[in-house]
């Protein structure tokens, strides 16, 4: 079993991230270089999931409401102008939490730390921030697609 601390968590977010924006959105996202406290401001959307197990932890996406919308569109199909409620939003980022979990719950499982997923949960607002104690590990990465920044959170510590 490999230490929890030597996990490579921002490139497996990160390769996830691109992954899951490529294949389900078409879109291209890159890594943004921002102040790791960055927190996104105003309305925003966010989907987490959890994972339990020989690990625990939280895997959290965060957008803009308006970037969600881009993506609620793109995903189904749609012109974004066509995107008429909060449901299909919360589908649609739930769905990409959830496919971002599953990639760090296989990558956490090959690295001998085997867990399982929970559903997602989303949340969306204005002015709130997801805060987190007690973890081994917490990274924050900031992505982008073209000028809408977002950002993934994951917190994690080992139970063995």
């Amino acid at each position: 079993m490999t230490d929890i601390n030597k996990l490579e968590l921002k490139g497996f977010c990160t390769n996830s991230i691109r992954s899951v924006f490529h294949t389900m959105l078409s879109m291209e996202v890159s890594v943004a270089e921002t102040d790791p406290s960055m927190e996104l401001s105003g309305s925003k959307v966010v989907g987490c999931v959890g994972f339990a197990g020989d690990v625990v932890g939280n895997i959290c996406v965060h957008v803009p409401k308006q970037f969600a919308r881009v993506m609620t569109a793109a995903m189904l199909g749609m012109e974004v102008d066509e995107v008429e409620d909060d449901e299909e939003i919360n589908d649609v980022i739930g769905e990409v939490s959830n496919m971002v979990g599953g990639d760090m719950k296989s990558k956490l499982c090959d690295a001998g730390f085997p867990c399982v997923l929970s559903i997602p949960n989303v949340t969306s607002g204005s002015d709130f921030k997801i805060e987190s104690k007690g973890w081994m590990r917490h990274e924050k990465i900031a992505f982008q697609h073209q000028e809408q920044l977002s950002m993934i959170e994951v917190f994690i510590k080992s139970v063995v």
